[in-house]
């Protein structure tokens, strides 16, 4: 090989190498079928003690994490969102389910997703079977675009995470009845599982 054609050939091997690098770290799919969100609305007033607490499930629709570039992104479709509450019974489920899907709460017929993008992800710490970080973005919900913090645990590649909302943050009154002596908290609690889809393999060096 000529002393001219090294140089181009060093920098060919550097541009595969950047290019196969590139493709390896590529964001990984969101396992829509092993990921799901759970939320726990809770009770308050006056006669509480004659309410329920509810709990939201519901799969996240689609999304990815790009763990190179730290950025998270997904989304869920709101009325996927199922009332799962194991202690009303049928009928009064179905009328919780439809006050929440309506034009009350998530609009879900105006509104069909819900989205969440990161902006930030800090390391918080980590140990011999578990990573943590603060990933910090913004969520579009009911038309409207809040920053959220999540706070996220991986271990043994799946991610457990949790954060909280106003529902007044994004134009929604909390539901109450007889005269507001039994409502629902503004805060909200929100829980993730996430699992990836399985990452592309290394091309092997040659």
């Amino acid at each position: 090989m000529s002393l001219c054609s090294t140089p181009r050939a060093l920098l060919l091997a550097a541009l595969l190498s950047i290019a196969a690098n590139s493709l390896w770290s590529a964001p990984r799919a969101i396992d829509t079928e092993r990921s799901s969100i759970t939320v726990r609305v809770f009770k308050s007033g006056l006669f509480s003690a004659f309410a329920d607490n509810h709990e939201i499930s519901g799969a996240i629709a689609s999304g990815s994490v790009d763990e190179a570039a730290r950025r998270v992104e997904l989304t869920i479709h709101a009325g996927a969102l199922k009332v799962v509450d194991l202690n009303l019974d049928a009928g009064k489920r179905e009328e919780v389910q439809k006050r929440m899907a309506g034009a009350e709460v998530l609009d879900a017929e105006h509104y069909p997703e819900i989205r969440f993008r990161s902006l930030s992800v800090e390391p918080r710490g980590s140990g011999a079977d578990k990573q943590e970080w603060l990933v910090k973005g913004e969520l579009m919900l009911r038309g409207q675009t809040r920053p959220m913090a999540l706070h996220v645990i991986e271990t043994k590649g799946r991610y457990f995470v949790t954060t909280s909302l106003k529902q007044r943050d994004f134009g929604i009154q909390p539901i109450s009845i007889a005269g507001g002596t039994v409502k629902v908290k503004d805060e909200i609690t929100i829980e993730f599982q996430v699992a990836l889809m399985p990452e592309t393999s290394k091309p092997a060096e040659q």
